[in-house]
């Protein structure tokens, strides 16, 4: 066996296999039991998730998944994959890039055993989260943490921190948001920031992922120097009853329309990659609430996935945190 190599792992949170509803159906019932996701006791909470949630909701996030699916199959496999194979060429040979989704596949304990199995004794979990929460980045490490428990031979592992505030990263929205702006064929009056949402619970118990969104919203504002146009910050994805971060983007995009906004631009900077959030939370369903409240123009930036300054920024983050052993 060949010993001695530097990997690194890239992970994102995932994705069913197929828009159907038993795909869905299993996907969202490991996501579900993470108790770092949904943080209400299990005696209380997997009833509910079973004979509930699990008969309900995969037939429609099936329809939601249908929408937006590609001849490569999921949108965020499919961009993770092009992310990956483009940081393996520019890292060169010296590197073994490969990539996990926290749930689903490729499982990350399969995709480290891999990575040991070639030869890589030195690992970089990449967590694909600027914005650190327990629920998205500390999870991933508690699952490779169940991994290494299984090895005898663990490798030596460096986990990629939260990037929030880096400046390459900023840069690296400004100047992507900035372009896809000016492609536009009309110039928006309102750019709303819409970032995964959270149960306000989380924020009063520590979590710092409100904190480093707003710091993102506040750093990507000043860094695109438009003066003439508005940026608001909001929070997407609620789901069940509990009070979540806001205000809420759906909630946001009505009232904007109805406030007298005409013309609007969405982007997603929370997200490494377009997914369902993106692609059909906020393209199609975005443009509807905003469009029915008596919005005229509507447009969903693409997240940074494979491009140029996207990419130019991961290797940045990911040499960096290579240092001494590369």
């Amino acid at each position: 066996m060949s010993s001695g190599k530097v990997g690194v792992l890239l992970v994102n949170l995932g994705t069913p296999d197929a828009p159907d509803a038993r795909s869905v159906r299993r996907y969202l019932k490991e996501f579900l039991s993470d108790r770092r996701v949904v943080e209400i006791p299990a005696l209380a909470w997997q009833p509910i998730l079973r004979g509930v949630i699990l008969n309900t909701r995969p037939k429609r996030s099936a329809r939601a998944y249908a929408e937006v699916w590609t001849d490569a199959g999921s949108p965020l496999a499919a961009i993770t994959a092009a992310q990956t194979a483009a940081l393996q060429e520019r890292l060169g040979a010296g590197v073994q890039v490969a990539y996990a989704m926290r749930y689903g596949r490729p499982a990350i304990g399969a995709a480290l055993q891999a990575l040991m199995d070639d030869g890589c004794e030195r690992i970089l979990l990449a967590p694909l989260y600027p914005q650190y929460s327990a629920a998205t980045t500390a999870t991933v490490v508690d699952k490779a943490a169940d991994t290494l428990r299984t090895m005898r031979w663990q490798p030596a592992m460096r986990t990629l921190p939260p990037y929030h505030d880096d400046p390459v990263y900023i840069d690296a929205l400004a100047a992507d948001i900035g372009a896809q702006i000016d492609a536009l064929d009309f110039a928006p009056e309102v750019l709303v920031l819409s970032f995964h949402g959270m149960p306000e619970r989380t924020l009063l118990l520590g979590d710092p992922y409100h904190c480093h969104c707003r710091k993102t919203a506040r750093l990507l504002e000043a860094a695109l120097r438009r003066p003439d146009l508005r940026i608001e910050t909001a929070f997407q994805s609620r789901f069940g009853r509990a009070k979540w971060l806001e205000p809420a983007t759906e909630t946001l995009l009505a009232e904007e329309a109805r406030n007298g906004t005409r013309r609007l631009a969405i982007a997603a900077p929370g997200f490494a990659a377009d997914c369902l959030e993106t692609l059909e939370e906020l393209g199609i369903r975005g443009r509807a609430q905003f469009e029915g409240a008596g919005g005229e123009r509507f447009a969903a930036l693409a997240c940074l996935n494979a491009g140029a300054p996207g990419m130019d920024m991961l290797e940045t983050i990911v040499r960096r945190e290579l240092a001494g052993w590369v």
